[in-house]
């Protein structure tokens, strides 16, 4: 069973190679590595369970993550150009700018009602610097029981990982963030949970007063650009906090999280 997985592996890897723009090769690829539920469905499993107040999501492309949170959860959409394929419901909340104009212009809170943000998901622009900026200005404006969530964090191979923009197949360079999280903010709680395609990072025990992201963005930027692909071929699930796609594993990560109060527990 383990040498049919490995030449199952191995197969999918040449086929990358050879045609990286195919995405059953990826996908495959990804279910075999990972396994376990969509990283959507992960992420409404989460929603269903901590029923957050408020929830804020960057890059919502289609909607298709954001229609996840339901009423009365008020849900805020951040992405320049949207491609809604049918309209939101009354609980969401859309601006159609980037996350830097939108957190440089607007008050957070005060679009939240005067609340903290509960729950977040970043699935924005595929730089890592994007990703950590996003980042320290959603913690800035949560709690400390609240909880980040980054879609992206973990790369399928150096093709999917690369800067350059790819049409399909593409999660960037946001794994770096998890690096320098693990770093320099030791007080976080970091996972990436590994659901298919590219890993879902878990991020708790946020810290709302912490300036440190914002004051050495730049010397952290540069510092993670440096870090080549090849950090990752040795130890990657380490490297990256890789935590079991499990409900039971998810929900205790999750400990206890700011919400209405009425989450239990899903079947």
């Amino acid at each position: 069973m383990l040498d049919d997985m490995r030449r199952a592996i191995e197969y999918c890897e040449r086929a990358r190679r050879v045609a990286p723009e195919f995405n059953k090769p990826f996908a495959l690829l990804a279910q075999l590595r990972l396994g376990g539920a969509f990283y959507l469905d992960v992420l409404a499993r989460i929603l269903d369970h901590v029923k957050p107040r408020t929830y804020v999501e960057i890059g919502i492309f289609q909607g298709g993550s954001l229609r996840l949170a339901k009423p009365p959860t008020l849900a805020i959409g951040i992405d320049p150009n949207p491609h809604l394929v049918e309209p939101l419901a009354g609980n969401h909340k859309v601006f159609a700018e980037t996350s830097d104009a939108f957190f440089a212009g607007r008050d957070l809170r005060a679009e939240l009602g005067g609340l903290p943000v509960d729950l977040a998901f970043i699935d924005g622009m595929h730089h890592f610097e994007f990703a950590l900026r996003d980042f320290a200005n959603l913690e800035r404006h949560g709690a400390r029981d609240s909880t980040i969530l980054i879609h992206d964090c973990y790369p399928v191979d150096r093709e999917s990982a690369a800067r350059d923009p790819r049409d399909t197949n593409w999660s960037g360079d946001i794994w770096r963030l998890i690096v320098l999280l693990k770093k320099y903010r030791p007080d976080l709680s970091v996972h990436t949970i590994g659901a298919p395609p590219t890993g879902l990072g878990l991020v708790r025990n946020l810290d709302p007063g912490s300036c440190y992201l914002h004051e050495h963005h730049d010397l952290l930027r540069d510092e993670f650009l440096e870090l080549d692909y090849s950090y990752l071929d040795t130890d990657m699930g380490g490297k990256l906090n890789l935590f079991p796609n499990d409900w039971e594993n998810i929900r205790a990560a999750l400990g206890k999280q700011g919400g209405r109060g009425e989450a239990t527990d899903s079947p």
